[in-house]
Parts: C-alpha cells; sequence; structure tokens
C-alpha cells in the first residue's frame, strides 16, 4: 500500500520527475561494478603483486558473495525497511566501501611496494588484505541492497491504475535499460583505459565521486518519491502456506470453494492489481484456508490460516516449476478470463516477489 502522505496537498508525488535521481544512483553503481571487475584481475595481479590463483580464488568468492546478497537485500526491503531506504542505506555501505579500496590504490600504505628491476615482488601483507577484502565485502553488501531495490522503486514512482501513468512506465524502463548499457559501456572502456594508462588512484576515484553524488542526489529527491509500504516477504508468506497445510492435513477438503477464508483487508497490500482466483491446482494446499473451530477469522494466526490470494500464490511458484522442468507438459492450463485491473505484466514488482508474480491464474478485481 501507498504511505500514507505519499500523495501529499499539491502536485502527486512521482512520476517522470523523480527518474534523473533514481537514475544517476544506477549509472554510477554500474559504473562502479563493471568498471572495478572488468579489470579487477590486472589490479590483484599488478599492484597488489597476488598470485594468479590467489586473485583468482579471490575473486570468485567476492563474486558469489556479491550473487548472494541481493536476496537478502530484497527480503529486506519487501518485509522491513522499504525500498527506499533500502536503497539509500545500501548506497551509502557501497561508498564506504569504494572510498576503502581507492585509498588502498592511493595510499602506499595501503598496497606493497612496487616492483623493481629483476626484484622479487612483495606480496600484500595481511592488514592490507584485510583492507582489501573488508572493501570488497562492503562493496557487495552495498550491491546486494542496490541491484533488487533500484529498478522496483523507480516503477514504483508510477500508479499503474491511472491511466495517465500506465504508458509512461513503458518509458521509464526503455530509458533504464539504454542509461544501465551506456553506463557499462562506459565504464568497460573509459574508466578501464584510465586504470591502465593514468593510474588506479583515478580510476577507482572517478566512479567513487560519482557514487558519493548520487547518494546526495537520491535523498535530495526525497520529497518527490512515491513510497510504497513494505507488503511482507513472500517467502515468509509462502512458507506460512506450508506450514498451515500441513498442521491442517488431517482435515478433509471443502468441496465448495467459496467456504475457503478470503480476507480483502487483510491481502490489500499484496494485491493491488487484483486478487487470485482459487484453483484446482495442487488442491491439497486448500488445506491452508479451511476455516478451523480455533481459528479467529478477524485476526488470524497466519502460521495456521491463509487467504486464497496466499495460498493460490504458492500454486504459482509450483505451477512455474513444473513449466521449467524439462518432462512437464507443453499445453497450459486452461484459464478463464483474467478481471485484474491491468492487462498489462508488472515486470516492476520487486524482485523478492517477482517470482511469485510473473506467472498468475485468473485475477479477480478488487473492490
Amino acid at each position: 500500500m501507498e504511505e500514507e502522505g505519499s500523495q501529499g496537498r499539491g502536485r502527486k508525488k512521482g512520476g517522470m520527475i523523480t527518474m534523473p535521481f533514481i537514475f544517476s544512483n544506477e549509472v554510477c553503481d554500474k559504473l562502479a561494478v563493471v568498471g572495478f571487475n572488468a579489470n579487477m584481475l590486472s589490479y590483484l595481479t599488478g599492484q597488489l603483486h597476488m598470485p594468479l590463483t590467489k586473485a583468482a580464488n579471490t575473486l570468485t568468492n567476492f563474486g558469489g558473495t556479491a550473487s548472494l546478497t541481493p536476496l537478502i537485500g530484497a527480503f529486506v526491503a519487501d518485509a522491513y525497511a522499504g525500498r527506499f531506504w533500502t536503497v539509500a542505506v545500501a548506497s551509502i555501505i557501497y561508498v564506504v566501501g569504494m572510498t576503502l579500496l581507492t585509498l588502498s590504490a592511493v595510499l602506499p600504505q595501503l598496497r606493497p611496494p612496487p616492483c623493481t628491476g629483476d626484484q622479487v615482488c612483495q606480496q600484500a601483507s595481511a592488514g592490507q588484505l584485510a583492507a582489501l577484502y573488508t572493501a570488497l565485502l562492503l562493496g557487495a553488501l552495498g550491491s546486494g541492497g542496490i541491484r533488487p531495490c533500484v529498478v522496483a522503486f523507480g516503477a514504483d514512482q508510477f500508479d499503474i491504475n491511472d491511466p495517465k501513468q500506465s504508458t509512461k512506465t513503458w518509458k521509464y524502463f526503455n530509458w533504464y535499460y539504454f542509461v544501465m548499457g551506456v553506463s557499462i559501456l562506459l565504464a568497460v572502456t573509459v574508466l578501464v583505459y584510465i586504470q591502465d594508462n593514468i593510474g588506479w588512484g583515478w580510476g577507482l576515484g572517478i566512479p567513487t565521486i560519482l557514487m558519493f553524488l548520487s547518494v546526495i542526489t537520491l535523498i535530495g529527491g526525497y520529497q518527490l518519491y512515491r513510497m510504497i509500504d513494505p507488503a511482507g516477504s513472500p517467502f515468509t508468506r509462502l512458507l506460512q502456506v506450508c506450514v498451515a497445510s500441513f498442521r491442517k492435513r488431517r482435515l478433509a477438503l471443502v468441496t465448495d470453494s467459496r467456504l475457503l477464508y478470503e480476507n480483502e483487508e487483510l491481502d490489500a497490500s499484496i494485491s493491488l492489481d487484483g486478487r487470485l482466483v482459487h484453483t484446482n491446482h495442487v488442491k491439497f494446499l486448500d488445506k491452508a484456508a479451511i476455516i478451523a473451530p480455533e481459528d479467529d477469522v478477524k485476526s488470524p494466526n497466519l502460521w495456521r490460516l491463509s487467504t486464497v490470494h496466499r495460498v493460490e500464490e504458492l500454486k504459482t511458484v509450483i505451477r512455474m516449476a513444473r513449466y521449467g522442468h524439462p518432462a512437464s507438459s507443453s499445453t497450459p492450463p486452461t484459464r478463464s478470463r483474467a478481471l485484474s485491473r491491468s492487462s498489462r505484466p508488472r515486470p516492476w514488482t520487486a524482485t523478492s516477489a517477482a517470482t511469485s508474480r510473473s506467472l498468475r491464474p485468473p485475477c479477480q478485481s478488487s473492490q
């Protein structure tokens, strides 16, 4: 749901006016990440005098960590902090990591002395490696909060139920991927050239300064943004359905799906574009929505009682897994006509929630 006051007085918040603030953050992130990763092996072996195998292991560990942290960032954004604050805090962490990395390339105390003649190159000390690993870890943590949230936060600035803004969403995605592509091109050409021919101090300092300015720009546009309340992690909802259906495994299935539990107010924040209707797929999960005598329908314990909409979210994920399996049937299940508020998909749904919504069963417009 939209945060209270986000519509405010006077001008309606969100829209294309917020795009420069959001794009600046994404451009600087891509310049820093791609520009450094493209030439990182050269930096580790040439500047820190790491053996090739150790440098490769460092790259592998850093890449694996950077691939895992977006799951944490998406979970925090969806369940607790919201996308804006996740991006803002992650960007600050990223700047700290990039600053430390730049200092390690500039200050002689944080890197081994250069090789002279036929002298055996001195490898980085334990303290110098600690500074490097700390910078890389902070960079991975910061990137994990930016990557899954910035594109979704940008899409939040458009109300899909407003006919005037719904078409601008596609313009936003066009500009987003164009800007991202240009920033990657600049990173692997201009920044790499600076690193190799001018120096690593400038090669790392330029994206660090740009990232710092992007944080100021992002926070400076705070009054313009359309904020969306955290709706809870979809992973938690899926787990709640599994637990509730297991706890009611001994109950008999109902013959009339209208007897299953539905609560429009409870599902309001997770069904902005329509509620999912009941399907006969994986009927065992329907037991999670059966109302038992001990259930409190006004304030339900979601680990015992789930709504039809939440049950159908889990069924959607299961259908997606079945379609992706090579042995799955090539004929999709029949679908009735969708009644959602928008006929277009929502590719801007939060990264952690996109999986559960990208292949939905028929929708029923919420009232």
